[in-house]
């Protein structure tokens, strides 16, 4: 009989609400490469359709599976996003009083710092070991945008355009040309990916692209010190540490890109921990709410948390990608079998989003 110490048990705020998972005490591994895949999606730009089908049926295994996959041959040059975490770098060496004139306390719409010791992504665990700097979708920012002034009302009521996170960081010269390179990049990337995600369901390869026109796209750099030696990380335990609490993501995917230090760490389905250690050239793609709710649960946003132990200093950039908030995310007919209810109520894109920061609140109750 298995014993109840082989077992742990963490909250987190999922696509359907907080849920407990029971969790396996198991010594920490690295993924296997049938858990989270290399996938060459160079085909994703080819004018043959049926070599755009190849990677949408590979893509949808890994979503069907751990919910987590790389990419390689994406498009983005290594250059831009060696200077993009240069230039994180830069920004997260300066003192603090220098970091928090860009304080995202300032913000309307998450754009800016935050400092150590001020995040808790999941209030069962520790406080974040981290710090941050993010940036929200600005229109005046994304190519495929020729009007801003064009832009419907409805949509621009969930738009906020601001300068003071820049303004505020105009003592390094190169960091906002560095990061918005690298978003415009991922825009690129993210809206050929979601072209191949309608594929891998069954639908016709542009049935998703009206819902990204004006995407929610933010992209958030971390900055992971060393969790120091002899910390603890359990649930519910007020000395832990922990560098990102066990959460899933948001919208519908993220693009992330990790320098070499390692520390992500995916809860595969048999409720182990295993590492998604980098590999170099590669981003890693993970499914989120957004896309678990819209295929009825087909495709799994997992739980992932990030763990920094190596001694040294960890950096990186994720790239998170949504349907516009003035959108509804709602079960597509297309996932649904014959007889099959809808596990998800539609729900407008920016009321999830406050849902989920409202879930994870919960969780600390």
């Amino acid at each position: 009989m298995a014993s109840i110490k082989e077992t742990t048990t963490i909250r987190v705020a999922s696509p359907t609400g907080p849920v407990t998972r029971t969790i396996l005490r198991t010594p920490l591994r690295d993924a296997l490469p049938s858990e989270i895949p290399v996938i060459d999606v160079s085909p994703i730009f080819s004018s043959s359709l049926e070599n755009r089908k190849s990677v949408a049926h590979q893509v949808r295994s890994a979503a069907t599976n751990t919910g987590f996959f790389y990419i390689k041959n994406h498009g983005i040059p290594q250059d831009i996003t060696e200077a993009s975490y240069n230039a994180a770098l830069e920004f997260f060496r300066q003192d603090l009083d220098t970091k928090n004139k860009a304080s995202i306390t300032e913000s309307a719409c998450y754009n800016g710092y935050r400092a150590p010791d001020t995040q808790q992504i999941n209030p069962d665990e520790g406080v974040d070991l981290r710090e941050s700097f993010s940036f929200t979708y600005d229109p005046r920012n994304d190519p495929e945008v020729e009007d801003v002034q064009g832009i419907p009302e409805n949509v621009m009521n969930y738009i906020h355009m601001e300068e003071g996170h820049w303004e505020n960081t105009r003592n390094l010269p190169h960091l906002k040309s560095a990061l918005l390179k690298h978003y415009q990049s991922c825009l690129h990337l993210a809206r050929a990916l979601t072209r191949t995600f309608s594929l891998s369901l069954g639908l016709p390869e542009t049935a998703l692209d009206s819902k990204v026109v004006y995407p929610d796209a933010g992209m958030l750099m971390n900055y992971y010190p060393p969790i120091p030696e002899g910390s603890v990380v359990a649930p519910v335990n007020p000395d832990s540490r922990v560098s990102i609490g066990s959460h899933t993501d948001f919208p519908a995917f993220t693009i992330l890109w990790q320098d070499g230090v390692g520390g992500l760490q995916v809860l595969n389905r048999d409720g182990q921990w295993i590492n998604a250690k980098p590999i170099p050239g590669t981003f890693v793609v993970n499914i989120a709410d957004s896309l678990q709710r819209i295929t009825n649960g087909k495709y799994l946003s997992t739980v992932h948390r990030a763990q920094n132990r190596s001694g040294k200093e960890r950096v990186s950039i994720g790239f998170f990608w949504g349907f516009g908030f003035h959108e509804t995310c709602a079960v597509l007919d297309g996932c649904l079998a014959p007889g099959e209810k809808k596990k998800y109520e539609d729900v407008n894109c920016w009321e999830w989003l406050k849902k989920r920061v409202d879930d994870m609140t919960e969780l600390g109750g």
